[in-house]
């Protein structure tokens, strides 16, 4: 096997861009990955023709015109524009919230309109507050955007996504809602978005091309074949220095404890019609429906007659759930416990000699791909 310059732990966004900027630096790589295809959660799996996004809706969007070169030199991106429709209660609504939002929700034509009903609502839920500070995520939405806003396509759809009440969620989840005096429904301000023609796998696959990986390679359960230990406890033997895109707190052995997580599941299946709800994303804003979205993974990369020349088409119901033990890590629980035990965590990371921590996992963040890939070539 021989030494290498870099084992990289996980194939996901960190884990590819990091491989493939260090392999055009000439730097020897081998990246392993647990499961049995590469691309993390941006991996497609194509059924009838079509490229399903298997761990969730993928959109790319950037305000940066270097990581928009970047990943158009590895793969074209399309056109996609994500403008997700909200459905409360079998009522339709744009979004974000725009003018087309308030014609919906009042009636109101005008940016003068709208903003006269939104102030009068908010100053509403202000007078309720009677000078404190928003206590909790739902004060704190009231006093931005008043209560019609709220409770057709803030409340339900964010209890659903945390398992909590709005009333039982920190106000500091939501520090802003935008509001656009515009009728436009796109859901991003950058200027550059879409998604990869032919899907992710072919951006991961172009990142990939040349670098050695491994499939179904445990870092934590997975022996070594060069050393016949595992790798968790031999890495530095074939390798003099390590990215590790994982949980973090996997990788200090819980020694602080373990962080919490949300995470997602879904349900997919084929549809007998080539349209199914005319939009990658609808958003299912009531307690009604148990799902949090239904994405229709077509209308990604097909645009007009592509449509109906694919004769059937793949929707996924999206669940939001508590993580438990065995399901896939998605989202960092927002509050004080644990961002500060991400913190500790992140602070004996920096201890770590020739270790490199990044990504969504790795570092208990947020991230949006963009960022990712941002990130990354500051550091290769």
């Amino acid at each position: 096997m021989g030494k290498y310059d870099y084992l990289i732990v996980g194939s996901g966004l960190f884990g590819a861009t990091f491989a493939y900027r260090a392999f055009k630096k000439g730097k020897r790589c081998l990246l392993i990955e647990k499961r049995p295809n590469l691309g993390g959660n941006l991996y497609c799996e194509n059924i009838e023709g079509i490229n399903v996004h298997k761990y969730g809706a993928h959109i790319f969007h950037t305000n940066n015109k270097t990581v928009w070169d970047f990943v158009n030199s590895i793969v074209e991106f399309n056109r996609y524009t994500n403008s997700p429709v909200a459905n409360y209660k079998g009522c339709l609504y744009n979004l974000p919230f725009n003018m087309n939002t308030f014609y919906q929700m009042w009636g109101v034509k005008t940016p003068e309109e709208a903003s006269k009903k939104i102030e009068e609502q908010k100053r509403e839920a202000l007078r309720s507050l009677n000078g404190r500070e928003p206590q909790n995520l739902e004060e704190q939405a009231l006093s931005l955007v008043g209560k019609d806003i709220f409770e057709k396509l803030i409340k339900e759809y964010t209890e659903k996504q945390w398992g909590r009440k709005c009333t039982e969620l920190p106000a500091f989840i939501i520090k802003r809602l935008p509001v656009r005096l515009v009728f436009d429904n796109n859901y991003f301000n950058d200027s550059y978005q879409g998604i990869p023609i032919g899907g992710y796998n072919r951006l991961i696959d172009g990142l990939l091309e040349g670098v050695e990986c491994r499939t179904g390679e445990d870092f934590f359960q997975s022996v070594c074949p060069s050393t016949g230990k595992m790798w968790k406890d031999s890495w530095r033997e074939i390798a003099d220095r390590l990215v590790f895109t994982g949980p973090i707190d996997q990788y200090f052995n819980y020694s602080l404890g373990k962080l919490d997580w949300r995470t997602v599941s879904f349900e997919t299946r084929i549809v007998e019609t080539a349209n199914y709800q005319g939009n990658a994303v609808v958003n299912y804003t009531s307690h009604d429906v148990p799902y949090t979205r239904v994405i229709e993974h077509k209308h990604f990369e097909m645009f007009g007659q592509q449509v109906y020349d694919c004769p059937k088409s793949v929707i996924s119901e999206e669940y939001s759930t508590e993580y438990k033990e065995g399901m896939e890590p998605y989202y960092p629980v927002n509050d004080e416990k644990n961002n500060g035990l991400a913190e500790s965590y992140r602070k004996m990371a920096t201890q770590e000699t020739n270790v490199i921590f990044g990504g969504r996992l790795a570092e208990y963040r947020y991230y949006d791909m963009a960022p990712v890939i941002e990130h990354v070539l500051q550091i290769i």
